[in-house]
C-alpha cells in the first residue's frame, strides 16, 4: 500500500473508531469515508491500467480495493441508514483476504506488513461479529482498535515510509514489537471497553 494511502487509511480508521466509541456523530463520519473510499478506488485502478501486466504490481494493488469498498459502503450505511449486515458480511470477506495478503507479505520478505495486515484482518473480523452478527457488546471495544490501529497501522508506517526512516529499522524486529504490541493493546482494550452481554 503506497505510503500517502496509508496515511489517509490511518485517519479514516482513527475517525470510524471514534464514531463507535460515541465520541462524534455518525454521518459526519461519512465525507472522509467517502474521500478516502475514492482514493483507495482510483489509486488501484490507476496501478493495474499501467502495471503492463506485471502480477505482482496488480497484487499490491488489488488489496487496495478491499479498503476503498468498506470506506464506500460504511458511507452509504451512514447516509441511508443501512442495518450493517451486509457490510458485516463484507468484513468477514475483507477479514479472510488480510490474512492471505499477510502470507503473501511474509513470503516476499516483509514481515512488518505481514503483522500489519493481521492487525487489519483482526478488526475486519470485530467489524463482521458487530455488524452481521449483531454483537452490540463489541461496539466500544471494536471503536478501541480501530483508535489505535489507525495510528500504528496507519499514520506510524506512513511517516516511516515517507521519510525513509523505516529502512533504519531491522524488519524482523519491527515486525515483533508489532505483534506483542498488538496482543497487549488489544487485550487490555477488551477488559476496558468490552460491555458485559446482555441477559
Amino acid at each position: 500500500m503506497g505510503a500517502v494511502g496509508l496515511l489517509y487509511v490511518g485517519a479514516v480508521l482513527f475517525l470510524n473508531g471514534t464514531m463507535l466509541l460515541g465520541w462524534i456523530d455518525s454521518k459526519s463520519a461519512a465525507p472522509l469515508n467517502i474521500f478516502v473510499g475514492i482514493l483507495q478506488v482510483i489509486t488501484p485502478t490507476y496501478l493495474i491500467i499501467n502495471a503492463d501486466g506485471d502480477m505482482t504490481t496488480i497484487l499490491g494493488a488489488s488489496g487496495l480495493y478491499l479498503f476503498g469498498f468498506t470506506y464506500l459502503y460504511v458511507a452509504f450505511n451512514l447516509f441511508f441508514n443501512l442495518d450493517g449486515t451486509g457490510l458485516g458480511m463484507f468484513s468477514l470477506y475483507v477479514a479472510i483476504a488480510a490474512v492471505f495478503f499477510s502470507l503473501v507479505s511474509f513470503n516476499a520478505g516483509d514481515p512488518v506488513f505481514g503483522v500489519i495486515w493481521l492487525y487489519w484482518a483482526f478488526l475486519w473480523l470485530l467489524f463482521y461479529l458487530l455488524l452481521a452478527l449483531k454483537r452490540d457488546n463489541l461496539g466500544r471495544y471494536t471503536g478501541g482498535v480501530a483508535v489505535v490501529q489507525g495510528f500504528v497501522t496507519g499514520f506510524v508506517p506512513s511517516f516511516l515510509l515517507l521519510t525513509g526512516r523505516i529502512a533504519d529499522i531491522e524488519s524482523g524486529t519491527l515486525a515483533i514489537v508489532l505483534a506483542v504490541v498488538g496482543i497487549v493493546l488489544f487485550a487490555g482494550l477488551y477488559v476496558k471497553l468490552k460491555a458485559p452481554v446482555a441477559a
